[in-house]
């Protein structure tokens, strides 16, 4: 079974972070996922939030660590509650913790509302 994904455009900050956050379905499971690269040189605190269509919502923390290979971080999945077009998803890319720059907001991106590319 593949699993189908709505990206929002990809972004990049002056400091240095890519990013592209997708709405992830596959059978009756719907997912919150951020492509990114860290080019910053120093690991980024990184909030990945799926929201639903009832209001509900499921977030994960991941660290973005330096690099210039692309990594993902992803939600739990969760049981899709009506049509994947109504959830949307958003990442928030910030300064780690203990950084010269803590908690300074780098890059936010998010997918589409239902226009969204189809990957």
């Amino acid at each position: 079974m593949s699993t189908a994904l709505r990206c929002g455009p990809a972004l990049s900050s002056p400091d240095g972070v890519e990013a592209q956050t997708c709405v992830a379905v596959r059978g009756e499971d719907v997912w919150a996922r951020t492509y990114y690269r860290n080019i910053i040189g120093a690991p980024l605190d990184a909030a990945l939030t799926l929201l639903g269509p009832d209001g509900h919502s499921v977030r994960s923390r991941c660290v973005a660590g330096a690099g210039d290979d692309p990594s993902l971080c992803e939600t739990p999945r969760v049981r899709l509650e009506g049509e994947p077009l109504r959830y949307t998803t958003v990442a928030e890319f910030a300064a780690h913790a203990g950084g010269a720059r803590q908690g300074r907001r780098l890059l936010r991106a998010g997918s589409n509302a239902p226009s969204g590319r189809e990957r």
